[in-house]
């Protein structure tokens, strides 16, 4: 089915107390994998590009190869702008055809971060693209992306800043983190339980690569409709390829390393899925 926009996949997901993973890709096998594990558990995706992803190999390509499987794809596929860094490259993102766009403005001041994110979702609106903006700061270091130590929302400003905004979708930093985790995540739940207290929007929750599922699954009961994960599909897909290349240098056929490189991605997906409880919700 043609690209679909994340706003009817989380608020669905909200309504019935799910979420949906969203995934980030960086090459065509992990784009299939990702929509071939979709498929496979009739479960909606999201697939996401970050900045440092789109500048490898552009907006176009991306867009152009994610569309192109989920045309033939049986259960909807949206593909969102992860962490955008300014109102030009979202801006590229919506005219290129991106179908749910975020800003992240969460390094600015509260009142940097209203302007600049509310100047995103009032271009968005006509064009019905949901946008999604982050409020503290999740930790940690991926691509280009320094969160240091990372700073927690606050309750009281969550609601100020979807008031002002009139965004689709708030990530809120409640303990975890980007990247590979040193020690075990300290996910706070109970302020993720007074956030949704205040905030009635989707909830989001990023860095979520080596959090135990059932952390994720109590985020999920306590609001959280988007699950972003994207440095363990990383390593799965390094893992493959080391796999296939350890120990045979005649091998040159980029097909037979991405084929398990796709296939343990795969794996990872599926799982995911199900720690989302998305199971059988690909049907809009």
């Amino acid at each position: 089915m043609p690209l679909v926009t994340s706003k009817e996949m989380l608020y669905q997901a909200q309504k019935d107390h799910y979420a949906v993973g969203a995934f980030n890709v960086e090459n065509m096998e992990m784009i299939m994998a990702v929509i071939e594990a979709g498929e496979e558990m009739q479960s909606p995706v999201i697939l996401q590009t970050t900045p440092s992803t789109v500048n490898y190999a552009d907006l176009n390509l991306y867009y152009a190869s994610v569309k192109a499987r989920a045309d033939q794809a049986s259960v909807p596929v949206a593909l969102h702008l992860d962490h955008g860094s300014s109102y030009e490259l979202a801006m590229k993102a919506l005219r290129e055809g991106y179908t749910s766009i975020m800003i992240d403005g969460s390094h600015y001041s509260l009142e940097k971060n209203i302007a600049l994110t509310k100047r995103v979702a009032d271009a968005c609106r006509p064009h019905l693209i949901p946008v999604e903006a982050e409020l503290g700061r999740v930790g940690g270091k991926e691509d280009d992306l320094d969160g240091g130590n990372g700073g927690l929302t606050s309750p009281e400003e969550a609601a100020y800043f979807v008031e002002k905004t009139g965004i689709d979708f708030l990530a809120v930093s409640i303990g975890t983190a980007h990247g590979v985790y040193k020690g075990e995540p300290n996910v706070r739940v109970d302020l993720l339980k007074q956030i949704r207290k205040k905030v009635s929007i989707p909830l989001v929750l990023h860095g979520t690569s080596g959090v135990p599922d059932d952390v994720v699954r109590e985020c999920i009961q306590e609001g959280i409709s988007k699950v972003n994960y994207a440095t363990d599909l990383r390593i799965a897909y390094t893992k493959g390829v080391r796999q296939i290349l350890e120990g045979d240098e005649s091998i040159i056929d980029p097909k037979l390393y991405g084929k398990r490189g796709k296939e343990l991605v795969k794996r990872y997906v599926v799982d995911r899925i199900s720690a989302c409880r998305s199971i059988g919700r690909g049907k809009l």
